[in-house]
């Protein structure tokens, strides 16, 4: 069995639902101890996160990622025990195998093989949390802030989000879409169905303005970004009774945007749009984060020379997609890429991963800190 999939299997096991870690983090630390990694733990509220750095000086390497999972829902629906790492045809089955504790393995891995053959003059890191999954609040973002107090630069970072969609490599992630959301309260009058002139019905005066922020033409998006697009992911309103007005209607909205605008310019332009109506409204806001895009650089190009002589192929690239914890890091000044394994499994039961595919990520990782650290491009 080879290490990355010994490893993975390792992971797997530990039932690391978010904010858990359930011990992944240790297991990790301690093979980065053994390779001369200075390994600290992050704690802040109940997320557990790991700040590890090889080396002394020179440009900053870091692998990112994530030890914790979904829920794996109803067991009984999964082929095999979703903690327990099952191998069947080629794949290896279990909750996390490709969101996204392959890649963490074939990060370890890759770095190994890679320090035992050279001798950087360079620092390597790894960041990696239990809250990608869940709120993260107290994950990447608030080591990010203790980094940038500790006047620490990430120049390169590497996100082991699972960005392939075919075959392993040929998608990676170059930036990402912002994502704002809003819970909206409209206020009315309750009051008898059959006396509507002594209520208001806050339904019937919402729709109209639901209907123009969800034709609003935000923008156009570019050439790296779709068109931002506004969607209602739930509504409520009502109090059960068929012959009861209700006072209030309450819905929430996600906007996915792109970098032609910012969370506060879309504010700006909702509230611009409201005012239209009669409202008496008020709206609760929370920014996941704003777009981020990596230009043409040294890591994109590295990336790509990885993938090519891995796999023989060039990779798309994209900005598809939900969010990332490189939102929280590409605003320091990093250059940030997502590559990962494929994610047609991700979230779902039986979730898997190819093993073949496990052995060429962590090639590719290896080839990569070659190019970067060793300045072979």
């Amino acid at each position: 069995m080879s290490a990355t999939l010994e490893l993975t299997r390792r992971l797997i096991a530990l039932p690391s639902i978010t904010p858990e870690d359930a011990g992944c983090q240790a297991l990790l630390g301690a093979t980065l101890s053994e390779l001369g990694f200075r390994v600290e733990t992050l704690q802040f509220g109940e997320v557990t996160n790991l700040w590890a750095v090889w080396g002394e000086r020179g440009p900053l390497f870091v692998f990112a990622g994530h030890t914790d999972v979904v829920p794996p829902g109803n067991t009984a629906d999964w082929r095999s025990d979703p903690f327990e790492p099952c191998e069947r045809d080629g794949y290896l089955f279990g909750r996390g195998a490709a969101d996204m504790k392959g890649s963490l393995a074939a990060m370890l891995t890759a770095t190994s093989a890679f320090l035992g053959a050279h001798q950087p003059h360079a620092r390597i890191g790894f960041l990696i949390t239990s809250d990608e999954e869940g709120s993260a609040v107290d994950g990447t973002r608030r080591v990010m802030a203790e980094l940038q107090r500790r006047g620490e630069q990430i120049d390169y970072c590497l996100v082991g989000e699972p960005s392939s969609s075919q075959a392993v490599g040929d998608t990676i992630k170059i930036g990402r879409r912002g994502s704002l959301s809003g819970r909206m309260r409209v206020k009315g009058i309750q009051g008898h169905v059959a006396y509507p002139h002594l209520a208001d019905n806050p339904i019937h005066k919402a729709l109209p303005a639901l209907a123009a922020l969800s034709t609003e033409v935000w923008d156009n998006g570019n050439a790296a970004f779709p068109a931002t697009s506004f969607q209602i992911s739930n509504i409520n309103a009502g109090t059960g009774a068929n012959n009861v007005i209700p006072e209030t209607l309450t819905l929430d909205f996600n906007l996915r945007y792109s970098t032609e605008l910012d969370a506060e310019t879309i504010k700006s332009r909702v509230v611009a749009i409201l005012k239209n109506f009669a409202l008496d409204y008020t709206i609760d806001w929370h920014l996941s984060g704003e777009p981020f895009l990596t230009e043409d650089g040294t890591l994109i190009k590295a990336v790509e020379h990885a993938i090519a002589a891995v796999t023989g192929s060039a990779p798309e690239r994209s900005t598809a997609g939900g969010t990332s914890d490189g939102r929280f890091i590409a605003p320091t000044g990093a250059e940030v890429v997502e590559l990962g394994p494929c994610n047609a499994t991700i979230h779902k039961i039986d979730e898997c991963v190819r093993i073949a595919d496990l052995e060429r990520l962590a090639e590719i990782y290896q080839r990569l800190l070659e190019q970067v650290l060793l300045q072979r491009l």
